[in-house]
Formats: structure tokens, sequence, C-alpha cells
């Protein structure tokens, strides 16, 4: 089997890339180790920045999202007990959407069948060979039976723990690291959010976020112990905990429920760099994390299929190799504005181990500066909407 470009991984960013990629007439594979119903199950972000939403658009993807999403003009710091709305339309001229991680998947799923491209599911053993020669090939099994792609460029969209960084010599590969000493706890409750917008808060508690999925499902996360299960947080200790850590108006507005999911999820800051190595590239997850904070990772992988589609598009157009040889610092440079954004945020909002006294007290007069400052707002906004691609 022959293909121009293989992909190894169908989450959003193989997903993304591989429409792009046909739509500039550019064959190409997809390679996915899960069942499509498994990649489906994944319960991810769901914040949509302006230019993702064109991606959707460009590809054919964005019908449902632009007639379920929700679209925000901006958000709420909530801190000493008071809310303090950012109106990011008014600061910058963009909004966001609420449309699950989940939603865009299966839209690029069914954009890809109806198109009749090939994505091979349940492929085990993938293995990224000789890419940094002239022929790179993929290995791979299916069914017991061992088989093979030629190629011309391998893409790894295959997430923080895929092959395709892995496969990488160490002495050729930096990353960049910090783990945060905290988790987030969600659950995914089928009742109204407690507000149109989202709500950040800032208690001495934790952490709290209030979000949602839809005008009837919400998704509410608690700062919460890396050393927490599951199974210690029942839902009525954790609305009990939620409603300590929101303002008064908040709880008086809360419609509580079952949780229909419920998770902890670590928070991480990573890069790689670079995200070429000779004939394959990184994308999203591959090479890089953010912790949720700035609602950046699904946007970030969605830029990273931007400045690779533009750039293979450019070498079979043009024959020329200048897109392909600047995609990893092009695409470097607006992930690592992301992971300052999403550190600088989650510094601001989080409570730290040793955050008693004095930093307590700076994040109060930081969360207080950005509200009363049109500058810090506007810094804030531009960065939540999405620095341009």
């Amino acid at each position: 089997m022959r293909t121009k470009v293989a992909i190894i991984g169908a989450g959003p960013a193989g997903l993304l890339l591989g429409q792009l990629l046909h739509a500039s007439g550019i064959d190409n594979i997809i390679l996915e180790r899960q069942t499509p119903e498994y990649v489906l199950g994944r319960i991810r972000a769901g914040l949509l920045e302006e230019g993702t939403v064109a991606l959707l658009d460009e590809v054919g993807a964005g019908t449902r999202a632009h007639r379920e999403g929700l679209v925000h003009d901006g958000i709420e710091l909530a801190f000493g007990g008071s809310r303090h709305r950012i109106d990011m339309k008014a600061a910058t001229g963009k909004t966001v959407m609420i449309y699950g991680q989940t939603e865009v998947t299966l839209d690029l799923m069914n954009a890809r069948n109806a198109a009749g491209l090939t994505t091979i599911y349940e492929a085990s053993d993938v293995q990224p060979h000789d890419f940094d020669t002239d022929h790179p090939r993929l290995s791979y099994v299916k069914d017991g039976a061992a088989h093979e792609i030629a190629c011309d460029f391998i893409a790894g969209c295959d997430g923080f723990h895929g092959i395709s960084r892995a496969s990488v010599t160490p002495q050729a590969i930096q990353t960049f690291e910090r783990i945060y000493p905290f988790g987030w706890l969600g659950i995914l409750s089928e009742t109204p959010p407690v507000s149109h917008e989202l709500i950040y808060n800032n208690h001495e508690r934790g952490f709290a976020l209030c979000t949602m999925r839809s005008t009837h499902r919400s998704r509410y996360y608690v700062q919460c112990s890396l050393d927490d299960h599951v199974d210690q947080w029942p839902d009525e200790r954790f609305w009990d905990e939620l409603k300590r850590r929101l303002d008064q108006k908040a709880v008086d507005h809360l419609v509580t429920g079952p949780s229909i999911e419920k998770s902890i999820a670590p928070l991480r800051s990573f890069v790689a760099e670079p995200m070429r190595f000779g004939r394959m590239f990184l994308a999203g997850d591959a090479a890089h994390i953010v912790p949720p904070t700035g609602a950046k990772g699904l946007n970030l992988a969605a830029s990273d299929a931007h400045y690779l589609a533009g750039a293979l598009r450019e070498y079979y157009d043009e024959k020329s190799s200048a897109g392909i040889d600047a995609y990893s610092a092009t695409a470097l440079a607006r992930v690592w504005k992301a992971v300052r954004f999403s550190w600088w945020m989650t510094s601001m909002l989080h409570k730290f181990p040793d955050t008693e006294g004095f930093g307590a007290r700076i994040q109060l007069a930081e969360l207080d500066y950005v509200v009363s400052s049109k500058a810090a707002m506007t810094s804030l906004a531009e960065n939540y909407v999405g620095l341009p691609f």
C-alpha cells in the first residue's frame, strides 16, 4: 500500500489534517489503534476558537457546530465572593464556541467517510520506519496480519503516549515539562448550566470551573489532590464541595443531578522540540500538552494541522520545501504562547501547596488588576479567543 501522507492517530489533529490534505488533493491514510467507538467515547474539552471553527468550515465539517454550538462573548472570573465579567468580544471583536471535542471528532469522521477516504482502525503495533530518509514507511498489524504503507511523509498525531515521538532518537529531541501538584475532578450532568458563560473560580479551598456542553448538559470541575480517586467522590460530596467554592448567586442558581461521567485529570505543561524529524512531523498532543485552564489543547491541534497541511500543499503544488522546513518553528511559536497563557491562568486561579499568606495575596492582586485594567482584560481576552494562525 502506498500514499503520500500516512497519519498516525484518528483524533481531532489527525482527522482535521487528513481533511485539509484531501481538500488540496493530497492522498492520505490514517491509522488508529482503537475502534471508532472508543475514540468517540473519550470525554475531552469543548471550547473552540474562531480559527478552529473556520478550519472545520474549510473542510465541510462545521455545519453542526454552527447549529448546535454555543457562542460566548465573554467569561467570568470569580474571587473574593464576587464575579467579574471579561467581555472578550468588546476587547477583540472575537468570540469562542462551546462545542464538545467528541462532537468535533464525530463531524470529522463523518466528513472523512463521506469523502471515501481510508482510515484503518484497530491497527496494532504501528511503527514508523526510515523517516530520516526519503522513503519513510509505516508497519502495522491488522487482524493478525502484518502490513506496510510506503509514503512520502508521516504525520504523528497519536497523542502524548503515542509511538511517533517515542520513535525519535532521544538525542534528537528536547522536552520541557511542568507537572502541577493537583488535578481536576470533573463531572458531566444532565442539568442546565449555572450560568450562560464560563465561571473561573479562585477560592481558598481550591479552583472550580463552571462550564457546559449544551443548554441542558453541564460540566463542572473542582481542583483536587493527585492522590484522590473517583470513588472517593460520590455525587453528593462533589456538589457540596462545588457549592463551597462558588459565589452565593451561583449557589442559588445551581441545579444538581446524577453524574453521567466523572473523572480526575492531572495537569501538566509539556512541549517537545523540534516538531519535525526528517520526513516525520508531530502535531497535537504528540508534541505538546497544556493544562485545560486556558482551553488551548484542541485549538493547538487545529493550528498544527493548519500549518502542516499548508506546508505539504506548498511542497506538492510548488515543489518547495520552505514550508516543511519552517513547520516546527512556526508551530512552536504559537504553541509556546499558548503554554505561557495556560500556565498563567493556572497559576492565578489554583491553590498551590505554598499559596498561603503572600502567595494568596499575590493571586488576588493579579485577579483584581486583570478585572480593573482595560489593558490586562484585553491581554487575557486576546489569548483566550486565540492568537492568529
